[in-house]
């Protein structure tokens, strides 16, 4: 069985609002953020609110995330979590079945 190359992959997703207002208030939720805080020796975080699909691994996409995100991965300002699959199903999101959030670290 040999690896499959893929050459094109579109990440473009929509919520609805509802969708969208239940996993913003679990991705901002104070408990969450400490429990982030927690896991970056106690730096204080806040969510940017940006989202994005994963993508597959490729010469243009080398981060397994659309191109123009990979600047906050690169950042120290910056963190890139999965979104918790749990908080997925919460807010009724099926389709995408993964999602990236990024949350911005406060000095």
């Amino acid at each position: 069985m040999g690896l499959k190359i893929v050459e094109s992959f579109d990440s473009s997703f929509t919520l609805d609002l509802e969708q969208k207002t239940a996993l913003f208030e679990l991705l901002k939720n104070k408990n969450f953020l400490e429990q982030i805080s927690q896991q970056t020796q106690r730096i204080k975080v806040e969510f940017t609110e940006l989202l994005f699909q994963p993508v597959p691994y490729s010469i243009n996409t080398p981060k397994g995330m659309p191109a123009e995100f990979e600047s906050y991965y690169n950042s120290a300002d910056y963190l890139v979590i999965n979104v918790p699959p749990n908080f997925m199903f919460k807010a009724k999101i099926f389709k995408p079945s993964r999602l990236c959030a990024i949350y911005r670290k406060i000095q």
